[in-house]
This record gives structure tokens, C-alpha cells and sequence, in this order.
């Protein structure tokens, strides 16, 4: 058993200088690529090419539902395709429609009437969301 005045470095050993630099230096460039990512991250999503959002649904029949649906392009030229689904009080899904959404179908506002075709009677739409070619993750 050693005396109680000897010191941690001695019992258990300094790390050497070389490994501080290296780990210091690693931190370093890690916390870089981290800041570039993030700020890559926040330029491309922050302004998609299309956002949507479902205003208000209803139930007109045991086969048919409608939605009104905001759709917002960011470009004059981008075309967007959306989807709606409508589901029943079971949760299984009895209704899709997918639509294609450009600046001429926007002409009158960005709030669009959709009208979908279910199997049986829905008690509920959810707006799945809105993509394009150079956007793959529906918004």
C-alpha cells in the first residue's frame, strides 16, 4: 500500500500531452462538422418547395368526405403532389386520393376542395402531406 501523500499521477499515470492535443484537436473538428451540418440542415428544410395544411374535413356521406386543404408552393413552376387519407372508426384506411397541385390549380387562393371516395363510411381525414421530385418528405 503506498503512503497517503502520494499523488494521483503517480498511483495511476498522467496521460501523455500527445493524447491531450489529439483528443482537444478531434473535439475540434468534430464541433465544426456539427456547426456545418446544422447549418445546412437549417438552410435546406427551413424553406421547402411545398407545405401544406388541412384546414377542415367533413363527413357528407357513408361514401364521401371532403377536405379543404392550404397548399403553399414557393415557386411559380414547382409542382406538388398530395395525399389525403380517410379512415374509419376502426382505424383501418377507407379512403386515399392523391392530387397534383401547381400554380394554375392555385390560382383562386391556396385553399383547395377535395372530395374522396371511401369504401365505407370515414370519421376521420388526415392530410398525409405534400411532396415534390426535389422533395421526397411530405410537408
Amino acid at each position: 500500500m503506498s503512503p497517503p501523500d502520494s499523488s494521483l499521477a503517480d498511483r495511476y499515470g498522467a496521460p501523455s500531452r500527445a493524447r491531450q492535443r489529439v483528443v482537444i484537436a478531434a473535439s475540434g473538428v468534430l464541433g465544426v462538422v456539427f456547426v456545418a451540418w446544422l447549418g445546412w440542415t437549417a438552410l435546406f428544410h427551413g424553406d421547402p418547395e411545398v407545405s401544406s395544411d388541412i384546414v377542415t374535413w367533413s363527413i357528407e356521406d357513408d361514401h364521401t368526405a371532403t377536405a379543404e386543404v392550404d397548399v403553399r408552393l414557393s415557386d411559380d413552376d414547382a409542382e406538388a403532389t398530395c395525399v389525403l387519407r380517410a379512415y374509419a372508426e376502426d382505424h383501418t384506411v377507407v379512403g386515399e386520393l392523391s392530387f397534383q397541385v401547381d400554380a394554375a390549380a392555385l390560382e383562386n387562393g391556396s385553399r383547395l376542395d377535395q372530395e374522396i371516395r371511401t369504401e365505407r363510411r370515414a370519421t376521420s381525414v388526415e392530410l398525409v402531406g405534400c411532396t415534390t421530385p426535389d422533395q421526397q418528405r411530405p410537408r
